[in-house]
């Protein structure tokens, strides 16, 4: 069963097979502790998910992907991708979010586009006074599954597990979103948890360009 959230575009898909009165609580007096939106960037597909804390339960709110691959310019692309970013942290009234960090790969111009992807998602964080913190592939792989090397299928299985929501699993891009957020809550939760350990946070664009050596 694959639900829509209320948005117009159908290519902003929810693939968890949640009951809609789940879905759609978005009022403050719903929130017990807070809310995270998890981010898994690209071009052409985008996952997200948002879990909400509730004394130390994880709760899966929606998790879904936005397809952009239909677009024909990546200007196009990533104007859609910070408007339905921005609509989910609207929408889900998250308090923070986790970003997958670009993997370091040998593709430069994939790099390149990864990296404006999630430069977009971060935008779209800050433009609304989030805290938006980052988390390398392994870090999130490690924190969820305890191999930092795991696949993504082992990835899936594991937050299916920790949210015991049966989710579609066609879409890894989703359930790697949802491992972001997870991973957040995992790290933050742990207060022996060294610098090293800990995903980078960044309060604005400020903050997170003097962290790459920009300014």
């Amino acid at each position: 069963m694959v639900l829509h959230i209320g948005l117009s575009d159908k290519k902003f898909i929810n693939c968890s097979q949640i009951k809609p009165s789940n879905l759609l609580k978005t009022s403050p007096s719903n929130i017990k502790e807070k809310r995270i939106i998890g981010i898994d960037p690209g071009t052409n597909v985008l996952g997200y998910a948002v879990i909400e804390i509730e004394n130390k339960k994880i709760n899966l709110i929606n998790l879904g992907v936005v397809k952009m691959g239909h677009l024909d310019s990546q200007a196009n692309k990533l104007m859609r991708l910070f408007e339905r970013v921005s609509k989910l942290i609207e929408v889900y009234e998250a308090g923070e979010m986790a970003v997958e960090a670009p993997f370091f790969g040998k593709n430069v111009q994939s790099m390149l586009k990864l990296g404006r992807a999630q430069g977009v998602a971060l935008a779209a964080g800050f433009q609304q006074g989030l805290s938006v913190y980052e988390y390398s592939p392994k870090q999130i792989k490690l924190a969820v599954t305890g191999n930092g090397n795991a696949s993504k299928e082992q990835v899936a299985g594991m937050v299916t597990h920790l949210t015991g929501t049966k989710i579609n699993e066609k879409f890894l891009d989703a359930t790697d979103a949802l491992a972001v957020a997870i991973c957040h809550h995992l790290k933050i939760g742990d207060g022996n948890l060294s610098k090293r350990q800990e995903g980078e946070k960044f309060k604005s664009w400020k903050e997170f360009a003097k962290s790459r050596g920009k300014i």
